[in-house]
């Protein structure tokens, strides 16, 4: 089945709300390496909306599950990809939560900056493979999240 081009655009734009999320773990690697700076600026409109108002991140989420996942009337392959980006961005805020709460101690030890370093360059292959394959019209088969997606669809 051939899926419209505005389709596609919507599913590359909801995985911003992960990326969102995943750039502050790049802050060690930004110091090291500034032109990868660069690719935090997909995500800068969510994160100064998420900033700006309050509860902005749940207000986001809960509008894209009530209006794309749980409508009926939408492709499956937009709820398809919205469900993925939400599971990948619960991960991501678990993740963001365990650093804060347990890794807060050891702020600057190279422990810390290799393990943000590793979650910033995975999310960054997680969403550009995302992204590659909605740019082809295909859904992206994440190992686990793709299964859970398709189990609550």
């Amino acid at each position: 089945m051939l899926i419209p081009t505005w389709q596609k655009l919507i599913a590359v734009l909801i995985y911003i709300m992960p990326w969102s999320d995943s750039v502050p773990f790049g802050r060690y690697l930004f110091l090291e390496l500034p032109f990868l700076q660069y690719l935090a600026i997909p995500a800068l409109p969510l994160i100064f909306i998420e900033q700006i108002i309050p509860l902005g991140g749940i207000i986001l989420f809960l509008t894209i599950f009530f209006v794309i996942i749980r409508n009926q009337n939408i492709s499956y392959f937009l709820r398809f990809n919205a469900l993925q980006s939400i599971l990948i961005n619960i991960g991501v805020i678990i993740i963001s939560y365990i650093f804060q709460i347990f890794l807060n101690p050891f702020e600057n030890s190279l422990l810390i900056r290799t393990l943000s370093s590793t979650v910033f360059i995975s999310m960054l292959s997680i969403i550009i493979f995302s992204i590659y394959k909605c740019i082809q019209g295909k859904e992206p088969d994440l190992p686990g999240i793709s299964n859970s997606v398709r189990i609550q669809l």
